[in-house]
């Protein structure tokens, strides 16, 4: 990888992303941005290229913790400090890897040493690395829950606190934060929406010239990195030059009543929850206006905070589209400076909110980008999240007549489905499973570093040999044999697999509307649980892996949504389908552990013996041990059972469409376990 990082300047288009970078640097209480958008399109390269741009730092000398030096922080670690000179440093760049653990994070104690030496040695992790400078996370969205929580906190307070068995350590953690991620790969979930201060939509250019343009850069930069930076030196002085003016410019900023009564009317219109839209957009039409060397915020100030700020704190639900009405959005603030009177200054030539530099593209340069850079995306949302282009998913059959699409019934909220026993795949909120956190069920000897002390336990294996290791009086003396991790319990997240029957038989009685809600339903589930998702479909004479295993439950929607029906009903070849998917994903990822849910209404049809061809499938994953669940899709007054003789074959459950719901029988959650001496109903 080359040292000197491409140059933020040279970047092609992305006008939207660089100037939500550039406010930021500007007002760094803004909050941060969230960028959004498709593999390829040089996210990471932008923000990279942004630590150049920033001014330098005073530091005490030989800190851990970049403490300033005209006030330093009174509970620092490696305090106390006196005020006094400092040592300068360039801003800080800090990247935070999927991957990374607790300890890589938040930083690591030594409890081995306070325990048996008192001593509090601590190593400093990557949030006291990023304080009073720039947190970037890549695939922000695939980030574990317990580590999201530990940098919404961090966020939050400005401070980070380590505590183990009695032992803090508490050191300030203020920075800005910077996220990227595919939405192929998942929804974030609301509250750590909420933290990024602005959120943009990038995405590769579909003009030709544009994209020869970012490929002829991008090669001459690969070929000689220092020279091609060279050559945007002087662009390079000049942006650092004008954010520094903005920065000083800022105090000066004049947001008057009539800008506020604007951003309170938008706020309230596009229905955000809680205050800090309202905060985020004062802030960033502050931040526009001292971009634009101006003293006053303007109403264009206004609408353009309020498409950076606003798309991704209106979504209620993973199925919304992001982004905002940019029509609503110009009647509300026209209405609301009628109702209130115009009181904005009167915006001079050039002074069009974030075009009010001298380069007209949002004060950024508007030249330059790294190879998949791609065009400006005016801060809504471009679509992107039902994940590649492929054929409609159902593609009739061959000879199979094909009825249209049916609209998806209102989604509600469905009871709890489990898998049994106890599991060790990636943390989420479905089955039970051992975990780093959740609540303590036992001890352990310790399996390389220890991170999670069981006190009891420990204190239980010491308490022994005391006399032998000379100690009579009060206290106890700990060796390294004694100590012992704590083993914890809590949930994880699962791979639902869903195989979806789109027959004749569940259309014909104008149920497919009343089916697809009801596996929306379930999508909705598995995102708030955090699980993986796929969506097997069979009709006419085959089926057909509509969407593999993904974290996007939004993609699994919209192909769901375009679901046609028709056409009979080979069940054997959707569960043998669900059985080869299965296998697949087991040695991709053996630690998750697959619920299978096939939503059907039994009567299997098409070639010989299609009853006992679909029992002998089901067989295969009975077998295997997967956890399943039928959804028993069939209606009338007659009812042949089918949808529960299948549930008995797969060694699972079934749940008819009523009973799915949380509500049906008030405060009933059952797992979903094999159960062939009931009516294979779960409750």
């Amino acid at each position: 990888m080359a040292s000197v990082p491409y140059p933020f300047t040279a970047v092609v288009g992305m006008d939207d992303m660089r100037l939500s970078l550039v406010l930021n640097a500007v007002s760094p209480a803004i909050g941060g941005v969230l960028v959004r958008g498709e593999k390829g399109t040089a996210k990471s390269t932008v923000v990279r290229g942004l630590t150049a741009l920033l001014p330098a730092l005073d530091v005490v000398p030989g800190c851990r913790f970049s403490c300033a030096p005209g006030s330093p922080d009174p509970d620092c670690p490696d305090g106390p400090h006196e005020p006094g000179p400092g040592t300068a440093r360039p801003t800080r760049l800090v990247e935070l890897p999927v991957g990374a653990s607790e300890d890589r994070l938040v930083g690591a104690l030594d409890i081995e040493r306070a325990l048996s030496e008192g001593v509090k040695a601590f190593e400093p992790g990557l949030l006291a690395a990023a304080h009073r400078g720039i947190l970037y996370v890549d695939e922000v969205n695939l980030l574990h829950d317990h580590l999201v929580d530990l940098l919404l906190d961090a966020a939050a307070m400005g401070a980070s606190y380590v505590e183990r068995e009695g032992v803090s350590v508490r050191h300030a953690a203020r920075f800005l934060l910077v996220g990227t991620m595919n939405p192929e790969e998942g929804e974030l979930r609301p509250q750590l929406l909420d933290r990024f201060g602005l959120t943009v939509e990038v995405a590769a250019s579909r003009e030709p010239e544009q994209r020869v343009e970012v490929v002829r850069r991008r090669l001459a930069y690969d070929e000689d990195p220092a020279g091609f930076a060279a050559r945007w030196t002087a662009e390079e002085g000049g942006l650092r030059e004008r954010i520094a003016a903005a920065r000083a410019l800022l105090p000066s900023v004049r947001l008057g009543d009539g800008a506020l009564r604007q951003i309170a009317a938008t706020c309230a219109a596009f229905e955000v929850d809680g205050m800090r839209a309202d905060i985020v957009m004062a802030r960033t039409a502050t931040a526009l206006a001292a971009w634009a060397d101006r003293t006053d915020v303007t109403s264009d100030d206004v609408r353009q905070a309020a498409l950076l700020a606003l798309p991704h704190r209106r979504r209620r639900n993973p199925f919304d589209a992001p982004g905002l009405d940019e029509d609503k959005l110009d009647q509300t603030l026209e209405e609301s400076r009628d109702a209130e009177g115009d009181d904005d200054p009167d915006p001079g030539p050039g002074d069009g909110g974030p075009g009010g530099g001298p380069d007209g593209g949002g004060g950024v340069p508007p030249q330059g980008g790294p190879a998949e850079a791609g065009p400006a995306q005016g801060g809504t949302a471009q679509g992107g999240t039902d994940g590649p282009a492929e054929a409609p998913a159902g593609a009739p059959a061959a000879g199979a007549p094909e009825q249209a699409a049916a609209p998806a019934a209102e989604p509600f909220r469905t009871k709890a489905l489990s898998v049994p026993g106890l599991g060790e795949g990636a943390q989420g909120r479905r089955s039970r499973a051992r975990t780093d956190h959740g609540r303590t069920t036992g001890a352990r000897r310790p399996r390389g570093a220890l991170t999670k002390l069981h006190l009891a336990a420990t204190v239980q294996a010491a308490a022994p040999h005391q006399r032998a290791r000379g100690r009579s009086g009060p206290g106890l003396v700990v060796r390294r044999d004694d100590l012992r991790q704590a083993v914890r319990e809590g949930r994880e997240g699962n791979l639902v697999l869903f195989a979806v029957d789109a027959s004749g038989s569940m259309a014909a009685r104008k149920r497919m509307g009343a089916v697809k809600g009801a596996v929306l339903s379930l999508l909705l589930d598995a995102y708030q649980r955090r699980d993986k998702v796929g969506l097997v479909t069979f009709r006419g004479s085959e089926a057909e892996l509509a969407l593999p295993p993904t974290s996007s439950v939004d993609a699994a929607a919209a192909r769901l949504e375009r679901l046609p029906t028709g056409g009979r009903t080979p069940l054997a070849a959707g569960l043998l389908r669900a059985h080869e998917v299965l296998r697949v994903e087991r040695l991709r990822d053996p630690a998750r552990r697959p619920l299978l849910v096939v939503v059907t209404d039994g009567r299997a049809t098409g070639g010989p013996e299609p009853l006992r061809l679909a029992a002998r499938a089901a067989g295969l994953h009975a077998a295997e041990g997967t956890a399943s669940v039928v959804v028993d899709c069939e209606s009338g007054p007659v009812r042949l059972g089918l949808a529960a003789e299948l549930a008995r074959s797969l060694g699972g459950a079934a749940v008819t469409l009523d009973e799915l719901r949380a509500d049906a029988i008030a405060g009933l959650v059952r797992d979903v376990r094999g159960d062939a001496r009931g009516a294979g109903r779960a409750a």
